[in-house]
C-alpha cells in the first residue's frame, strides 16, 4: 500500500521533533556592554552575547562599547552602539 501525505497534516520530524531554538540570552531595547572580537562580510563588529551572534555596525574588533538590541532572530541578534563603555 502506498504512503500518501496530505497538505496541512502532520509532518513527520523525524527523532525529537521539530527543531526548536533556545531561548535568547538578549531582550530587545535592552542595553549591553559588550566587546567586539570579529567582523562580519558585511564590515559590521561581531560580538556573542551568551554565545549569541550580534552584529553591530560601526564597529570593529577590540573595541569595548555600549549596545541596544535592536533586532532578534532565530539565530542571531542587532545592535546599534549607545555610546562607548566605561572602564
Amino acid at each position: 500500500m502506498e504512503e500518501r501525505r496530505r497538505f496541512g497534516g502532520r509532518r513527520d520530524f523525524g527523532k525529537g521533533g521539530p527543531r526548536r531554538f533556545p531561548p535568547k540570552p538578549v531582550e530587545l531595547g535592552k542595553e549591553y556592554e559588550v566587546d567586539v572580537t570579529e567582523t562580519s562580510r558585511r564590515g559590521e563588529g561581531i560580538a556573542r552575547i551568551q554565545g549569541l551572534v550580534t552584529f553591530i555596525p560601526n564597529t570593529k574588533p577590540g573595541d569595548h562599547v555600549k549596545i541596544k538590541i535592536t533586532r532578534i532572530s532565530r539565530r542571531f541578534a542587532e545592535a546599534e552602539v549607545v555610546s562607548a563603555a566605561e572602564e
